[in-house]
This record gives structure tokens, C-alpha cells and sequence, in this order.
């Protein structure tokens, strides 16, 4: 078997080939570029010997053709021995270069083919580059976001960088900025030339600067690999069937009340379908009998619990459903998705609802052989469905009423039925229902529990969504990315983005117990989490650091689907909340400062409602305990003026705020329209108990999101 090593000297002839500047050199044996005496570093090649230096295979000499052959014959022994076979020796020119007096001045560069496309590390090299690592971690730059243009200005503050810029106290300069820009142009052509070769890894180390200040690799190997299989995509109508399906089948409905089936068609029922295109698939009676016929299928079906009632998906071949939805045990699943394919057609979506489908619970490998049928089937480009799930919690887009879960209605608030441009996407159906439950107020478009991701997975919907014109925000739980799913993630985050849309992602299974617990739960894959992030961050993802900080964000674009950037007002009645607010404004928060004619406006309207002397006119604006409705208002009109969100921050103890009746609603009503009448985002903060409940839901009335503390909208606001 031929071995995936690239060796030394083949690894040089890609290097130059991109415009990088390996040593002169050549093989033992051969014409060699030298002249005796000549300063020369011999190296002994061994497949898969990656460490020459450890086992005696590099040394420095002045060139000696017959001493040179000594060495080499030493160590091809000492290789052989370690059991890598022999290749070569290399005889290259001792390259000059340049040390920092104080800092260890040579680079790591490493080019490999991950999820996330091909990615460049740069740090630290020499033999301690792993302890250095440890100190000042390597640049990582995803190749398809970032530029070398980019990369050479991230390179720049690092600190190997400011060591070659001669950017450190009492240093020079080893190199030029031209030079290191040349030098990352040649790293970004030499990926495109690894991935034209079939190689997944090359590593450059170290990488050192001659006296020219050209940095000059002096070490390379790397390997081949086969590209991974592209993971190929579910039929790209499959969102538009599942947001707004005109025919839904749906098979696991028993007699009996209270099971999963029966709570799923209880739920359909109340989406707007015509007569007839509500279907279940039940298999007839033993004595072969069926129920009176139907208007609408007045010969074949039967009727079960009054709808049309077909025997098995076979008659959906001709008739297709857009959903079929299978509440079946996971064995009984799988037959009817495999007789499906089999048929070539019926339906465009299957939401498999079952677990134990490619998790730890499947002990006969149903789900790797349902993958394997879908990625073949797909290839051959034969008709194949788009698949939810397993563990297909279901999904709800509450301007038409659909709801294809099994979660009882009595458990669950039903969603702001006007919907909203937010689309909510979770690996966790759990973790989708727990935001619902708590945020029933939440104005979304579209909600999908997408389960273990078998086909269609998080990066599907996000392409489909792209595609808008205007696409609304995307708000994301996952736990880990499948093989081939983060690549495409990040490149439909790049496409929503670049089309005013939002993504915001909690990454959960951050620890390796994390990891542990989301394989056993979901599948998730593990991953590398700093490059993960470094992609998605590259590629326009928001990133919420608890779920504390998801709700707030999650609170600001269902009410705002566009929320602009800008500066950001605090005003409130209570002295702490200024204070504590204070704390989270920065560069990832900036605050709002005030114009000198709204200082002029604002010291005015203090005076008009008897608060000048008691109140400082600064942002934060504490209005302090006396301030009544009117004093907010005036006030909220003038700060609005010089910011792009404000955030109001209401204790409600006061005498003089109107917490109940027609005053309260009067107040958020009024506080509604400023919002509008700007054109700004506008939140409240009502920091108290159970006994203001109303008071909250005059403001939630009125479309603006509510906060139980300021400090949780000014969090929710800095993630985005």
C-alpha cells in the first residue's frame, strides 16, 4: 500500500511552486549545488518520520561528499531501526538567519484540510513550539474568510509578530511589513496548490528569516489524503414544504388518547388544511374490512378518527404528501422510510419522531444504514426526501397555526399567533420548548427542532433562509457539528449576513464532559472548539457566552428583527442600576453620550418636572425615585435623539409611577410610539416580583421587550 508520507524534498517543490524560498538543495548521489566546505545541513528521510531531529537525522556539516555518506548510511540505520523504511538523504545549503536578542524569533506554520476548510496556524516554532504555544497561542486563519491581507495584520500583533517587526521595547526590526505580506500571499496559494494535490496537511517548521528578512521555511512534511465525500444537501424545497405544507400524511396514531401520534394530529388539527389533505397511514383492519367511504377518497380509504386512512405509503406515490410524519418505534421507521425510497416518491419532507436511530439506543445500526441509503440514493441522483430527526421533536410556524409536536397544548402557551421574522433552530427539542415556555410573548417565524440531524441539519435551513431577499434573524442552540455540517454552516452565515440577516449561536458541550454528555444525548460530534468559533466568528455568528445572554438576545430581535449598531442609553429610576449598568458598557458596549443641545433640552425638561437639582443630566440617566411617568417620557424623547437603543430600567416601589390600570397601559403606549416616531429600539427593565406581572405585560402589549433586569438587556444587547 502506498504510503500517504510527503517527504522533505517533495514538500520543497510546493513551497517553490507558490513563491516560498526553500534552502538549495538535493539527494546523496545525485548533482549536488554545493561546493566543498560549504556550510550544509544533511537530513536522513524516513516514511512517517516527522521528527528527524529525535533520532539523530539531522546534522550540521561543511560539505564532504564521502563524510557526508558516512552520516547518511548512520542514519538510515538508526531509522530503519525506529521502523520507518529509508527514502533519501537531503544535503540543503545552511541558510544565515536572524535572531532576536531576547526572544525566540523562528515560526510554526502548519496548513491542514479540517470541517472548517483548509486552515493556517502560524506561532511559535523551533523545537520548544509546543511550550511556546502554551504561552502565546498560534494564529489561526480559516482560509475561506480570511485574507492574507488580514492575516498579516493579526500576524502583526501577535507576539512572534511584533518580535520580526521589531515592535517590542528596545528590539529591531527583522523583517518588513512588504515582506511578510508576500509571505502570506504565498501561504494562501500554497493551500489552494495542497488541495489541487490531494494533501490534507503540510507543516513548515520552523520558519525562519534570512538576512534579507525573508522568512524562509527550512522544514517541511506533510500528508495526503482523500478528500471527504461532500455531504450532499436535502432537495432545496424542502424548507418551503415544511413552513407551509399543503398535504400532511402522518402514520402512529392509535385509538387511545394521550399517546405521541394522537398528540400530534390533536396539534395538526388546528392548522388550516382542506378536507382530505390531513391523511393517516394505518394498515387495514386483520379481517381485511374497511370503513364507509369518504367524499374524498370515495372508493380506497378507510376512516380513522374521521380522516382518510391509507394501509401504507405506497399510494403516496401518485398522490405525494409536502410532510410525513412517522410516530413509529424505530424499526418500524425505518421500513417505512426504505419502502419510500424504494418507490421514488410520495413525500417531500419525513420527520422521523423515534430515537434510537444512529444514538446509543440503536443496537442494530438502523440509522448507518438509513444514512448510507439517503447518501447513495441521493448520489445516484434518484428522488430522495428531505429527513428530520431522529428524535424529531417537531416544528411551529404560529402565523398559520402549524404545530407538529407532540407537546400537549395544555403544557405549553401558544406562541404570538401575528409570528415574527425570528426563526428559532435547536438540536435540543427540550431546549426549544424551555425558551418558548419562558419568553410566550417571543415573536417568531419559525420554529424547528431538528433532532439528531440524520440529513437535514441546521446548516440546510440556514442555506434555505439565506436565500431571502431580507432574511430575518436566525437564533441557534447547538451542540456539535456532524461531519461536513460546519463548512456549509459557516458559508450560509456568511450569505444570510451579507443580506442584513443575524445569526446568534449557543454553542453548548464546551468541556469534554460537555462533549460526553451532548454524544449521548444528540450524537453531536467534538470538535475543535477554537476553530469552530473562529470561523463562525469570521463568518458573522454571534456568539452568546450562557443562556442567560441567548434569552436577552433572543428577547431584543423578536421584537427588533434588525436591531441597527450604535451607541446605547441607560435610563432609569434607581441609582444601582445606573451604576451596575455602567460596568458592561465598553468597546463590545459602547455608551451614548449626549449632544450640547440635548444637555440644553434635557436640563430643561428636568426643571419643567421639578427634578433639576436632584437629577445630573449625564447618561446613565438617574431620574432617581421622584420621577413620574411624564418625566420618563420627556426624557426618553431627547436621549433617543443621540442613541441608537435605549433600555429603561423601571423599580417600580414609587408612589409616583403608575403600575396597574389604565395608567400603566397609558404609559407603555406612549413609550411605544417614541419608539416608533425614532425609529429606535426601545426595552424595559422591570426589576421586581410576582406582584408586577401586569405591570410587565402592558409593555409586552405594546411589542417592546421586557427585561427582569437591566443588566440581562444590556447583556443580550453587547452579544449582538
Amino acid at each position: 500500500m502506498p504510503s500517504s508520507f510527503l517527504p522533505e524534498h517533495v514538500a520543497y517543490v510546493l513551497l517553490a511552486e507558490a513563491g516560498l524560498l526553500p534552502p538549495r538543495h538535493g539527494t546523496l548521489g545525485a548533482n549536488l549545488p554545493f561546493t566543498p566546505g560549504e556550510p550544509i545541513v544533511l537530513k536522513g528521510l524516513g516514511d512517517e518520520l516527522w521528527h528527524k531531529s529525535e533520532l539523530g537525522c539531522v546534522r550540521f556539516l561543511n560539505f564532504d561528499p564521502a563524510r557526508l555518506a558516512d552520516e547518511a548510511a548512520g542514519m538510515r540505520s538508526r531509522a530503519e531501526q525506529h521502523g520507518h523504511a529509508w527514502l533519501e538523504a537531503l544535503v540543503c545549503e545552511r541558510v544565515a538567519i536572524q535572531r532576536s536578542r531576547d526572544l525566540p524569533s523562528e515560526a510554526f506554520v502548519s496548513l491542514s484540510r479540517t470541517d472548517a476548510g483548509w486552515v493556517i496556524l502560524c506561532g511559535f516554532g523551533g523545537l520548544q513550539a509546543n511550550a511556546l504555544a502554551e504561552l502565546a497561542p498560534p494564529c489561526r486563519w480559516p482560509v475561506d474568510v480570511v485574507t492574507p491581507e488580514q492575516a498579516h495584520a493579526e500576524f502583526a500583533q501577535h507576539l512572534l509578530g511584533r518580535t520580526w517587526l521589531g515592535r517590542l521595547r528596545d528590539a529591531h526590526p527583522l523583517t518588513t511589513a512588504a515582506d511578510l505580506q508576500d509571505f502570506f500571499a504565498a501561504l494562501w496559494r500554497l493551500a489552494a496548490s495542497c488541495e489541487a494535490r490531494g494533501l490534507s496537511l503540510l507543516e513548515l517548521n520552523p520558519v525562519a528569516l534570512d538576512p534579507s528578512g525573508t522568512p524562509r521555511p527550512l522544514d517541511a512534511v506533510g500528508r495526503f489524503a482523500a478528500a471527504p465525500e461532500p455531504r450532499l444537501a436535502p432537495p432545496a424545497d424542502f424548507l418551503a414544504a415544511l413552513r407551509e405544507p399543503r398535504r400532511i400524511a402522518l402514520a402512529g396514531v392509535s385509538s387511545q388518547p394521550g399517546g405521541v401520534g394522537r398528540t400530534i394530529l390533536e396539534n395538526l388539527h388546528r392548522y388550516d388544511l382542506p378536507p382530505g389533505d390531513l391523511l393517516l397511514i394505518k394498515p387495514r383492519k386483520p379481517d381485511g374490512t374497511r370503513s364507509a367511504p369518504t367524499p374524498a377518497d370515495p372508493e380506497a380509504h378507510e376512516v380513522f378518527l374521521g380522516l382518510p386512512c391509507l394501509p401504507d405509503v405506497s399510494e403516496l406515490r401518485e398522490a405525494p404528501v409536502d410532510l410525513l410524519i412517522l410516530a413509529l418505534p424505530a424499526p418500524a421507521a425505518a421500513d417505512v422510510l426504505t419502502a419510500l425510497i424504494a418507490q421514488g416518491g410520495g413525500a417531500t419532507c419525513v420527520a422521523l419522531v423515534a430515537g434510537g436511530l444512529g444514538d446509543g439506543a440503536d443496537t442494530a445500526g438502523l440509522g448507518a444504514r438509513l444514512q448510507r441509503l439517503l447518501r447513495e440514493t441521493r448520489a445516484a441522483g434518484r428522488w430522495t426526501p428531505a429527513v428530520l430527526g431522529p428524535n424529531f421533536l417537531g416544528h411551529w410556524s404560529p402565523a398559520r397555526a402549524l404545530d407538529t409536536s407532540f407537546i400537549p397544548v395544555e403544557k405549553l402557551a401558544a406562541p404570538a399567533p401575528a409570528g415574527g421574522e425570528l426563526t428559532l433552530l435547536s438540536q435540543s427539542g427540550a431546549f426549544l420548548l424551555c425558551r418558548r415556555s419562558r419568553q410566550p410573548e417571543l415573536r417568531f417565524g419559525l420554529g424547528i427542532a431538528l433532532g439528531n440531524q440524520m440529513d437535514v441539519a441546521l446548516a440546510d435551513v440556514l442555506a434555505s433562509l439565506a436565500t431571502a431577499e431580507s432574511p430575518g434573524p436566525v437564533a441557534c442552540y447547538v451542540e456539535g457539528f456532524g461531519p461536513g455540517q460546519l463548512a456549509p454552516f459557516a458559508a450560509a452565515a456568511r450569505g444570510l449576513t451579507r443580506r442584513g440577516g443575524c445569526v446568534l449561536l449557543h454553542r453548548a458541550g464546551r468541556t469534554a464532559a460537555g462533549q460526553a454528555a451532548a454524544a449521548s444525548h444528540t450524537g453531536a460530534m467534538a470538535g475543535d472548539l477554537e476553530l469552530e468559533r473562529a470561523l463562525l466568528e469570521r463568518s458573522g455568528v454571534k456568539f452568546s457566552g450562557t443562556i442567560a445572554e441567548f434569552d436577552a438576545a433572543l428577547a431584543w430581535l423578536g421584537a427588533y428583527p434588525h436591531l441597527a449598531k450604535g451607541p446605547v442609553a441607560l435610563l432609569s429610576n434607581a441609582g444601582f442600576e445606573s451604576v451596575n449598568g455602567s460596568d458592561l458598557f465598553g468597546p463590545a458596549l459602547p455608551e451614548a453620550t449626549l449632544s450640547a443641545p440635548s444637555l440644553a433640552a434635557l436640563n430643561a425638561a428636568l426643571a419643567t418636572h421639578a427634578l433639576a437639582g436632584l437629577v445630573s443630566p449625564r447618561l446613565p440617566l438617574d431620574l432617581t425615585p421622584m420621577a413620574e411617568e411624564a418625566a420618563y417620557l420627556a426624557a426618553a424623547e431627547i436621549v433617543l435623539r443621540d442613541c441608537a437603543v435605549l433600555v429603561v430600567g423601571l423599580v417600580p416601589f414609587t408612589r409616583k409611577l403608575n403600575t396597574s390600570g389604565a395608567g400603566a397601559r397609558e404609559f407603555a403606549a406612549r413609550l411605544a410610539a417614541l419608539a416608533r416616531a425614532a425609529g429606535k429600539p426601545v426595552a424595559v427593565a422591570i426589576d421586581a416580583g410576582p406582584a408586577y406581572e401586569d405591570y410587565r405585560a402592558a409593555f409586552v402589549a405594546e411589542g417592546l421587550p421586557v427585561f427582569d433586569r437591566v443588566e440581562h438587556a444590556l447583556l443580550g444587547l453587547r452579544v449582538l
